[in-house]
């Protein structure tokens, strides 16, 4: 009984909030600038690299990248030598990551899409039948950016083989394998039953609420049980209701307390019903 009404108020959450007019303030916004599947995957992951620390920072740092970069990223750094990525990107500061570090991963990227023809095609290259999920694949994708990049740092580029819940990572699959109202898609073939979600400390505290994990820490292990428990609900789609959520606490006018709360309401009837 629990399980269908919970599910009746996501899908409320869902219809409300998971709306591009929600968006804003989030790195996500970028995306929608890049129509082709090729930019879009580049600038995702640039997104992604830098969606750390204050949104103000984040987005005034990301638009300082993709002016230099210009309106076709992927054709930018396909032409360009590392030279010129050093060059088009000097100067730029994102807290811990440096103009040299966005060039070293731009080139990494270079040599994947050169080798597999997207980020999206290595990845999908590292799936195997079977998997319970995509975190092999991620852990072999990083593997594989990492060196192609020269040896990036953790911070730079997670990997969850140290037990990071790789939010950022987490947060560009979903933008690039979901296509729905707010994810625009463009990576073909990778099911979004595989996906983890993205956790964050507004996500830790919804599934704490739920009652998915009981971890002290919004780690890698907390991540995939909270994910399996929205995965009860929606398992063809564990994290449908990741943006729709994360708006509260996010947006100013939307407080994460309505959530729990409203949980906390749904969790304390089904303890009267029984």
């Amino acid at each position: 009984m629990l399980t269908k009404k919970l599910h009746a108020y996501l899908e409320s959450l869902y219809a409300a909030f998971n709306r591009r007019e929600f968006v804003a303030p989030d790195p996500l916004q970028f995306l929608y600038n890049y129509p082709g599947a090729a930019d879009r995957e580049v600038a995702a992951l640039v997104c992604a690299t830098l969606a750390y620390g204050r949104v103000a920072q984040i987005l005034r740092s990301l638009e300082a990248v993709f002016a230099r970069l210009g309106p076709h990223p992927a054709d930018f750094i396909m032409q360009a030598t590392h030279g010129e990525l050093l060059l088009a990107l000097s100067g730029i500061k994102h807290r811990f990551t440096s103009g040299e570090e966005i060039a070293r991963l731009l080139c990494g990227t270079k040599k994947i899409r050169l080798k597999h023809g997207s980020l999206g095609q290595c990845l999908s290259s590292h799936l195997a039948q079977g998997d319970a999920n995509i975190l092999p694949a991620l852990e072999a994708f990083t593997q594989e950016l990492r060196s192609a990049s020269g040896g990036l740092d953790l911070y730079t580029l997670p990997s969850p083989v140290r037990g990071s819940a790789c939010k950022r990572l987490n947060l560009m699959l979903r933008w690039l394998v979901r296509r729905d109202d707010v994810d625009p898609g463009g990576w073909e073939g990778i099911s979004p039953a595989l996906l983890i979600i993205p956790l964050d400390t507004h996500m830790d505290a919804i599934g704490r609420s739920l009652g998915f994990t009981c971890r002290k820490q919004a780690d890698l292990k907390a991540a995939l049980e909270i994910t399996e428990g929205f995965r009860k609900i929606a398992p063809h789609d564990p994290v449908r209701y990741d943006f729709s959520l994360t708006r509260f606490g996010i947006r100013a006018e939307l407080e994460i307390r309505h959530v729990t709360g409203a949980i906390k309401d749904l969790r304390k009837h089904r303890g009267q019903a029984s």
